[in-house]
């Protein structure tokens, strides 16, 4: 179909604004009207307004020119549609394009952004590329490109990736719908972890993976490069064949997609897309799993990893469902590092989750790489790979193997650590080949692997056959529970003096004595309303945080129930793992990982601390929070409302990396349950929502609420009831609330980011909290909300009225609103119980 053409200039469509009204400009008064569009010097794209479907909203976007289906490419206000034809594009005194609506002319609907020297004007063109660029007249050089803000879909030359110069990240997101261009629930971004990866993104949870670099190069009509230095970490690609129209989608449903439009059918055909096979979602046979596309042999896709077996075998073979992934053989066999393990190659793979790998070196041979491997204990796997033909580079695993994947075109060999015995199995196995060339050498392996084994297995049933008297009592602790999960048949625990269960171990009090020195006061952490914490070390080497009930604690048998179910039930790397309890005795312990920096509190409320915490690693520990509240309350097997989330809840691990802890408070909904209401108030004042200090309501809402007194106190290095120490507000969010609406949040800022932050990352931070604080509770963001403010560029709301913005002369005495007293407390322990009226 023929569109209007607002004007042509040498070819190439540009629009003008300039101080001078000379014939080669435009001046402001020449804009961009709905119904006029820009087109590319090679007419390959066009610039204008669109509708989708039957809507009467209007986009600014991007599409193919001579494709005859119109294809939008970019969108510009994906997010605030103007409604009808009242749309305006111009460039203003500052050098940014904006867009107004007719709804609203003072405020425009976006903008890029930008600001150049008045001395200068700018020029948009938009390029073949699809490219709309904002240059400066005079220098020619780019001051914006919408190929820095992709929506759902990349072009040839544009980058996914990070600069990691400038922080900026460039990534697809998808639509809401098919006919709804507004940010939707899929992302496609590359970590940079370890060895770099795509990942689809649902939130923040991991829907697809890519293969880790470096790539290997197959034939394919797009010429895939990736970049990784140590300022940009990014892949592109390319059409080698300018005739071919080729465009790579990430679509609502969260599918990643290669098309090629068809002239002939009048018709874009998709040649590529994932996830699509049963092996393509992100761990599906789970960890230490791994999963064939190819598995016509057998009747399963998923198998285990040398020297593991499913976990739960009856969900592998009979429900196949292999997403409980697998466990090492021999739970209790000798440690693997010492004793005779070695390393098994499986070929041809896509690499395990390089997340947590490790790049020992860029240049070392597979034997040393080997060697580096064998010399950590905590190493699981390693890969010598070829890195762009030149050097050979040792890729190493630490941990959990997830989402192995058979790719005999693309894959990479890796080598797995297994014990003794396996490595003996195999061999066994292998030497069977061998059988007519040398019977004798078959039969001494043969003799010497059996007696291994039946040595092996005597000692490991006697050990058991002693322990299992001793841990009598432990088992009749656990029936006590009453969760039929935890009835399950208990297997022997690596560490001396436990009894392990699907999920957490049960010490004896003498293995917790002899971990902590029988509690000395020199392995005491700190004292929370539970009770005490102590370091321990455990016979097998492991550092752990031993969590004691006093008896004189306001908190009891109820509490420590509940964390122990709950806890053991979550796995996220924004969680600390629960590792075992001791029921023995009048006071219940609890056994940790071990945190060696402690709780946030302990940094962020303390004057050296605090300048450790640069804002970098305060907005990793906001992100990295938020993550795990989303899990709980989202993405986890139970759906929870933690209840007492504070500063002093949030440990920290040598890395720095948050960990939410105590879930003595935490309680299950089920369903669709949104919320409860109980007249057991528990919490800790200064975090607890309103709706739940007066109303004892409580939701997903009220976590939402202490999440953004967290950020808050993060920001701006202070608690939040110091504040009425220091002026008429009782609590720093009435203080925020009130430099927010004069325009002076700045102020509320610790003064020890000030010169080191972007200011406006850290305003969108502040945002983002007096979001969360909101007095109403249907106004307050969801955590997956709150993760894509955090993690992308989308325009936020304006905050409404805050909780608790009162000053203290308009706090009224009342006996029936005790809670408002500890806002003007510097006592953060645990409150167990508030009865309200």
């Amino acid at each position: 179909m023929d569109f209007p053409k607002l004007f042509l200039r040498s070819s190439l469509l540009v629009l003008h604004f300039a101080f001078s009204s000379s014939r080669d400009t435009i001046t402001i008064n020449q804009t961009l009207h709905d119904g006029d569009f820009l087109i590319s010097r090679e007419n390959n794209f066009a610039l204008g307004f669109f509708s989708t479907g039957s809507s009467s909203f209007r986009y600014l976007g991007i599409w193919y020119h001579k494709v005859r289906e119109q294809t939008v490419v970019w969108v510009a206000n994906r997010d605030d549609p103007i409604y009808g034809s009242s749309g305006v594009l111009s460039i203003d005194l500052y050098g940014n394009l904006v867009l107004h609506g007719y709804h609203n002319q003072k405020a425009p609907v976006w903008t890029t952004n930008v600001s150049v020297e008045v001395t200068d004007y700018c020029v948009a063109q938009l390029l073949d590329t699809g490219n709309l660029i904002l240059v400066r007249d005079k220098s020619k050089s780019t001051v914006w490109e919408s190929f820095d803000h992709p929506t759902d879909t990349m072009l040839p030359g544009m980058k996914l990736g990070l600069n990691r110069r400038t922080g900026m990240g460039r990534f697809p997101v998808s639509w809401r719908s098919a006919d709804d261009p507004g940010t939707g629930n899929f992302s496609l971004q590359i970590n940079p972890k370890g060895s770099p990866q795509v990942f689809i993104y649902w939130g923040i949870k991991y829907i697809w993976r890519s293969i880790a670099w470096p790539l290997k190069s197959y034939a394919d009509i797009s010429n895939v490069s990736f970049v990784n230095n140590q300022n940009e970490t990014y892949v592109v690609y390319s059409v080698s064949d300018a005739s071919v129209i080729l465009r790579v989608i990430l679509d609502y449903s969260g599918l990643l997609k290669k098309l090629i439009w068809h002239e002939k059918d009048g018709k874009w055909n998709e040649f590529w897309s994932v996830p699509k096979s049963p092996c393509d979602p992100y761990g599906h046979c789970g960890t230490y799993g791994i999963c064939d596309p190819e598995f016509l042999s057998r009747r399963f896709e998923c198998d285990c990893l040398p020297g593991y077996e499913p976990k739960s075998p009856r969900d592998w073979h009979i429900l196949k469902d292999a997403s409980g992934g697998c466990v090492r053989k021999r739970l209790e066999s000798t440690s693997l590092c010492g004793h005779g393990e070695g390393f098994v190659k499986v070929a041809n793979v896509k690499v395990p989750d390089t997340s947590a790998a490790v790049w020992v070196s860029t240049n070392m041979s597979p034997r040393d790489c080997e060697k580096n491997c064998r010399r950590n204990c905590s190493c699981s796997a390693y890969a010598s790979i070829d890195i762009a033909g030149k050097e050979t580079g040792c890729l190493t695993w630490y941990g959990k193997l997830m989402d192995t994947v058979q790719n005999r075109e693309e894959g990479y060999d890796i080598y797995v650590r297994v014990d003794a015995v396996e490595l003996a199995e195999i061999a066994q196995k292998w030497n069977g080949f061998l059988e007519r060339k040398d019977m004798l050498a078959i039969l001494v392996i043969s003799v010497v692997s059996a007696w291994f084994v039946i040595i092996l297995f005597t000692y490991l049933w006697l050990k058991k056959k002693k322990k299992r008297v001793r841990n009598k009592w432990s088992k009749r602790w656990l029936d006590t529970i009453g969760n039929a999960y935890y009835k399950e048949t208990s297997v022997e625990n690596q560490v001396e003096g436990s009894m392990s269960h699907p999920e957490i171990a049960f010490f004896n009090l003498s293995t917790i004595l002899a971990a902590t020195n029988s509690f000395s006061p020199a392995n005491k952490l700190g004292q929370g309303g539970f009770g005490a914490v102590y370091k321990g070390k455990l016979s097998n080497g492991k550092e752990v945080a031993v969590k004691r009930l006093l008896k004189d604690s306001g908190q009891g048998i109820d509490e420590f129930k509940n964390e122990v179910l709950l806890i053991a039930k979550l796995q996220h790397q924004n969680l600390v793992k629960l590792i075992g309890c001791c029921i023995q005795g009048e006071e219940p312990m609890l056994v940790y990982e071990y945190m060696p920096n402690k709780s946030l509190d302990s940094f962020l409320f303390n004057e050296t601390g605090r300048s450790i915490l640069d804002w970098r690693k305060r907005f990793d520990i906001i992100v990295g929070i938020a993550r795990g509240i989303l899990y709980i309350h989202q993405d986890s097997r139970l759906r929870i409302i933690h209840r007492d989330l504070k500063t002093s809840n949030i440990l920290l691990d040598e890395e720095m990396n948050p960990k939410i802890s105590d879930f003595g408070l935490a309680r299950i909904f089920e369903g669709d349950q949104t919320h409860e209401k109980t007249n057991r108030i528990v919490g800790t004042f200064g975090y607890m929502s309103p709706e739940y200090v007066v109303f004892g309501k409580f939701s997903t809402k009220s976590d939402v609420f202490s999440f953004g007194i967290i950020l808050l106190e993060i920001v701006a290095g202070k608690k939040n009831n110091s504040f009425c120490q220091e002026d008429s507000y009782p609590s720093m969010i009435g203080k925020i609330w009130h430099l927010w609406r004069e325009e002076r949040a700045w102020e509320i800022v610790d003064s020890l980011l000030k010169h080191s932050c972007s200011p406006d990352e850290v305003l969108r931070c502040i945002q983002v909290g007096l979001l969360c604080v909101q007095e109403d509770v249907m106004e307050r963001p969801t955590m997956s909300a709150i993760v894509l403010m955090l993690n992308s560029e989308i325009s936020l709301p304006s905050p409404k009225q805050s909780a608790f913005t009162f000053r203290k002369s308009s706090i009224i005495s009342s006996s029936s609103l005790k809670p408002k007293e500890g806002f003007c407390s510097v006592d953060e322990e645990t409150i167990t119980e508030v009865v309200c009226r």
